[in-house]
């Protein structure tokens, strides 16, 4: 891992790999969003509106995934000082924010007609509200850090993030833990089980596959801006300091 911790072998890595991440991940979003909306049958419950799911499920999942990605930054950067994990968490953060925030919103338009009210303070829903809140502190807390420039920049985002992972187990129990209007879990990656009609889970593997890859490429961009940003002011300030 840390053969990448230099700037410019990351950079040469992550240029051709924004690419393939991206045209990609369009092109699968958009074949499922299309097999999911006129494709596949209606839900023999739900009617019409499980088709969100197509868009809910991946936006719950990435959310969650990327919480995880800011804890892994977060221990690369205080137990192995990886100098591109704070930039890793920079740009994680608000790309998990606004999945988080599609979760929250698709969850809220299937549960009007299903469960006959917009929002409800059940323990998946309040547990996912909790980690946009989180994504908003750190944030917050990592913009702090950037522009007080300190020399422990980071840290205090670093330990945030890896506190903040211990609502990722709440959200995943949270439907076994407590009585929860939320349905349980219909896929078992582990068993390798579904309790999805095949005629309607493949656009749902094609969402997936393209949300994530999506997010790989967004996060990959603001990383090359983040270090287009940081080479930007380093020659500033040499220019600054060679002028003076």
């Amino acid at each position: 891992m840390h053969r990448f911790a230099n700037p410019a072998r990351f950079l040469k890595l992550a240029r051709p790999l924004t690419g393939w991440t991206l045209w990609p991940g369009l092109l699968l979003l958009g074949a499922g969003v299309i097999g999911g909306l006129f494709v596949t049958p209606p839900d023999y419950l739900q009617g019409d509106s499980a088709r969100i799911l197509y868009i809910h499920v991946p936006t719950a999942w990435l959310g969650m995934a990327g919480w995880s990605g800011l804890a892994i930054a977060g221990i690369s950067q205080l137990v192995w000082r990886h100098p591109l994990a704070t930039l890793a968490g920079r740009a994680i953060a608000p790309v998990g924010a606004l999945y988080t925030a599609l979760c929250l919103a698709t969850g809220s338009i299937w549960g009007r007609p299903t469960w006959g009210t917009w929002w409800e303070w059940d323990g998946r829903l309040t547990s996912m509200l909790i980690l946009f809140f989180l994504y908003l502190a750190y944030v917050a807390l990592a913009s702090a850090e950037r522009e007080r420039g300190a020399g422990g920049e980071g840290k205090m985002a670093a330990i945030f993030a890896i506190a903040g992972a211990i609502n990722l187990p709440i959200i995943h129990y949270s439907v076994v833990w407590w009585n929860t209007l939320h349905q349980g879990q219909s896929i078992d990656l582990v068993r390798g089980e579904s309790t999805i009609d095949p005629a309607l889970l493949w656009p749902l593997l094609l969402t997936v596959l393209g949300f994530t890859l999506l997010f790989c490429a967004i996060v990959l961009m603001r990383m090359r801006a983040d270090l287009a940003r940081t080479r930007l002011e380093m020659r500033l300030k040499r220019q600054a300091t060679e002028a003076a």
